[in-house]
């Protein structure tokens, strides 16, 4: 079986364009992330410096995604944020989209049941990894997101209550009168 021409390990072919350095088992030229024939960027190497908050530039910086959900009837809306996120800016992050999920992510039977607490899940374990993070100043000219009060301090987080005593009483409903 003959090798293909743009997979030889002689380095790159003249002429052609998937001979890039980086394909096909060559080294990557530094900072070399870009697009690959497939049209994925390729991904960058692990162990390198830690990534900047992309918030506030701080140096101490956890790449996790943040999640929030809404949830209308039959229709359905996945929001997320992607870090790295400093420790002040990833819980600031936190407690929006969590605030958001409370409010907006139990209105549907499907959003009640699975995707909410999914999400509600997701964000704890987020806020556990970004307060694990140490506290870190925002690059010079920058400032951390304002994190403001925590979300059970927030009135919209207690909009969840109203769709919980509606299953609630529909369970009970269901229980009366099944005997």
């Amino acid at each position: 079986m003959a090798t293909p021409p743009h997979a030889s390990s002689h380095g790159p072919v003249p002429g052609n364009p998937y001979s890039a350095p980086g394909e096909y088992g060559q080294a990557p030229a530094p900072g070399n992330y870009g697009p690959t024939p497939s049209g994925y960027a390729a991904p960058a190497p692990t162990g390198h410096a830690p990534r900047a908050c992309r918030a506030c530039g701080a140096q101490s910086a956890a790449d996790f995604k943040v999640r929030a959900h809404v949830g209308f009837l039959i229709m359905m809306k996945f929001e997320h944020l992607d870090g790295p996120f400093c420790r002040a800016c990833g819980i600031a992050v936190v407690r929006q989209m969590t605030t958001r999920a409370l409010f907006l992510g139990w209105w549907g039977p499907l959003s009640l049941v699975i995707f909410n607490p999914f999400t509600l899940v997701w964000n704890l374990v987020a806020y556990l990894k970004f307060s694990r993070l140490p506290a870190s100043a925002p690059a010079p000219g920058r400032t951390h997101l304002d994190t403001g009060p925590p979300v059970l301090r927030r009135p919209l987080a207690y909009v969840v209550l109203i769709p919980i005593a509606w299953a609630v009483w529909i369970i009970s409903q269901a229980v009366t009168h099944s005997s």
